[in-house]
């Protein structure tokens, strides 16, 4: 679906209001950041609403204005930048309720949707089904035409055909449609063919062709994502309109930005044409929050533990850079699409805890939400969840948490614990809480191993950053089980991801398949081509009113050994002109550090080469914050449950308001905030440094 462009303004320019909102709406909780040009930082955090995730937003808009004072109309009609962070998509796919979708696919691979790659990912597991196929056989129409491996025509394309699947799918009341043919990628004549058809005989808005959605190699691959853009079109495009106008009508002057899987943003405008790029929407604004943290810790190798109400998401950053990943999976679908690298795991602070028929303990991955949530929120919860350990353990106190959303009641915790795990084992309450946060730990060590250790990154040389509103409770123990040297704790942990939006730039990814050998391939065919793709990046740019300084552009090229199966890629600036030399160079680099070896004289093949394009928005800093005077001083002190070692002892418990840099606290500790709270270990040294963050140093070892 091709719409129009939005206008400069309404993207890039921002001197017309003087706040940035950046929103993010998770399972549990719906975050919202409120910054200036004058380093102002407000943070609100309101429950999600499931069925209405806009009236969420809306909660949230509503109590920044109160902050500020202000009416709702005033507050946006004030507002330079607003970026979302938008889930629609995602549970669109989850809750299975996208749209009935038609498929033009290519005579003779009628089933390639269903048929997938031909093997399990698991091969021990031969009972487990694959989710349902998003359109039934008889809504994946053939039709007629082919080119060969060459992108040559040998069999003639059929308009009838198309117009024969336009009745199936008038008849069947098709509500999207996805055309995907045979080597489409080499040529895309046949697509535009069926495109121009189905409209002209289909009385339908949503037609995406895969030559725009994923022009890869990989025809299940390329009629998956496609087919699942066109799943979730209606529901997540006529959701983020009707919130655009409806924020518009309020006052808010230029439309809103979301965040993209590959960490960028992008305007509601331009996301018609690719709504399935909002899959990973919120969690992929942590690059930028990332960005931002950098900065301030001084370190550009940083790993990122959002700890949330439902999930756990780990992003790694190495040099300064998050990798960005051509396909992943959600709901057992795969995707090829870029995306920021997230590994994700059922573990928040609203996990789900009990005992399993072979009276083994367990904690996740289903979550308790935002209603009725932890057994502790009094809102009818009868499950034991993370939460409810913590309160028990001490870590959290009984009472209100999050400025007035939530209020913690111990009796309600300690009696699902009890019921649900405790007696069932023969444990007392405090040694079933205790078994909880030790089996969560365990998964949160092993989610941050799997995209450090089990990617060739040693996590000793890394800083964790412990966000979420769950995270800072559990970064200490994890940064300690992983061997890293400190743990950062951000004051806004717990809108780690609504700040991150206000540090996203708008992106554009372009790409092409160019199979040809390194050693002998022209490099002026190879510029040629980056040529062609970079011209597309700056006129997306430019459209939406991005040039001079404020516009980047950069290079990638998939690589592979003759024989190897998967790719690794190589980044260049954008004004780095193609070599041989220097291409090998690269991909020899990244490969031994993948896979700890390289073939010195090994064949080499391009897959593809890709453009990225970036519109830089203004960066919000966080202000500056005087020194702290003299030593610190416990606002109480309770009794905490520490460690096995250590068991229970009487902890000195800080306020954030009462910490500034220069301060230092020894742990045990605990230190709570409005959006979260931390657990600083015995042996550890909490610091708060010159960014007015927590910069826990963890003993050598």
């Amino acid at each position: 679906m091709v719409m129009a462009p939005m206008s400069a303004e309404s993207v890039c320019e921002t001197a017309s209001g003087s706040w940035y909102v950046g929103v993010d709406v998770g399972g549990t909780f719906t975050d919202l950041v409120l910054a200036n040009v004058d380093h102002q930082i407000h943070a609100v955090k309101v429950p999600s609403v499931p069925s209405d995730p806009a009236e969420g937003v809306f909660n949230a808009l509503r109590k920044a204005a109160d902050i500020l004072d202000v009416g709702l109309g005033s507050l946006l009609r004030d507002c330079a930048l607003f970026v979302h962070g938008a889930t629609i998509a995602t549970n669109t796919v989850l809750e299975e309720k996208g749209a009935k979708v038609g498929l033009l696919t290519t005579e003779g691979f009628r089933d390639s949707l269903e048929i997938r790659r031909g093997y399990r990912v698991n091969p021990f597991d031969h009972r487990t089904p694959y989710p349902p196929v998003l359109v039934p056989r008889s809504l994946r129409r053939p039709v007629t035409g082919r080119f060969d491996r060459e992108g040559n025509e040998i069999l003639e394309f059929s308009v009838d055909d198309v117009k024969a699947a336009a009745k199936v799918f008038a008849d069947a009341g098709v509500e999207s449609t996805a055309i995907c043919l045979f080597n489409s990628f080499l040529n895309s004549a046949h697509e535009r063919q069926a495109e121009t058809a189905l409209r002209e005989s289909w009385d339908g808005d949503w037609v995406y062709a895969s030559v725009d959605i994923a022009p890869i190699i990989g025809e299940y691959e390329r009629t998956s994502t496609t087919v699942m853009n066109a799943y979730v079109a209606p529901r997540t495009v006529g959701y983020l309109r009707r919130l655009d106008e409806r924020l518009r009508e309020l006052g808010l002057p230029k439309g809103i930005l979301l965040v993209q899987n590959n960490g960028g943003a992008i305007s509601v405008a331009r996301v018609a044409d690719k709504p399935a790029a909002l899959l990973l929407s919120g969690p992929a604004a942590g690059v930028g929050a990332l960005r931002l943290y950098g900065e301030a810790s001084g370190t550009d190798d940083l790993i990122s533990m959002e700890v949330g109400g439902t999930s756990c998401d780990v992003i790694l950053m190495s040099a300064g850079t998050v990798d960005v990943s051509e396909s992943f999976k959600i709901g057992g679908y795969d995707l090829a699409i870029p995306s920021v690298d997230i590994f994700t795991i059922g573990a928040g602070g609203g996990t789900i805890a009990g005992v399993d028929h072979g009276g083994m303990l367990y904690a996740g991955p289903a979550g308790a939400g935002a209603n009725p949530g932890p057994a502790s929120y009094g809102l009818g919860g009868t499950e034991p969840t993370v939460t409810d350990a913590q309160l028990i353990l001490g870590r959290l106190h009984p009472g209100v948490y999050a400025g007035d959303s939530i209020n913690l009641d111990e009796a309600c915790a300690r009696k699902a614990i009890d019921e649900r795990i405790a007696s069932p084992l023969g444990l007392s309450v405090e040694d079933a809480a205790t078994g909880i946060i030790r089996l969560v730990e365990q998964n949160l060590l092993q989610a941050v191993q799997e995209i450090s250790s089990e990617r060739g990154h040693d996590p000793r040389r890394f800083t964790l950053v412990a966000t979420g509103g769950a995270g800072p409770m559990h970064g200490a123990s994890v940064g300690r089980l992983l061997g890293c040297p400190n743990v950062y704790v951000p004051r806004l942990s717990g809108v780690f991801c609504a700040l991150g939006m206000l540090h996203t730039d708008v992106r554009h990814d372009f790409m092409r398949v160019f199979l040809e050998p390194l050693e002998t391939v022209g490099a002026q065919a190879v510029e040629h081509e980056f040529i062609a793709l970079s011209d597309q990046g700056v006129r997306a740019l430019r459209d939406d009113g991005f040039v001079g300084d404020s516009a980047r552009v950069l290079r990638e090229v998939d690589l592979r050994y003759v024989g190897q199966q998967y790719d690794v890629r190589v980044r260049f600036d954008g004004s780095e002109a193609f070599s041989t030399e220097r291409t090998r160079e690269l991909f020899e680099q990244e490969h031994q550090r993948l896979y700890g070896h390289i073939q010195p004289e090994g064949l080499i093949r391009i897959s593809a080469l890709r453009v990225v394009a970036e519109g830089l928005l203004p960066e919000i800093k966080v202000p500056d914050v005087a020194k702290g005077d003299g030593a610190p001083s416990p606002s109480v002190r309770r009794r905490v449950w520490i460690d096995e070692e250590r068991g229970w002892q009487e902890v000195a418990v800080y306020s954030g308001f009462d910490l500034a840099p220069g301060h230092r606290v020894a742990g045990p500790a605990m230190v709570e905030e409005m959006t979260t709270t931390v657990f600083v270990g015995a042996d550890d040294e909490l610091e708060i440094d010159g960014a007015n963050n927590f910069l826990i140093h963890l003993p050598a070892g």
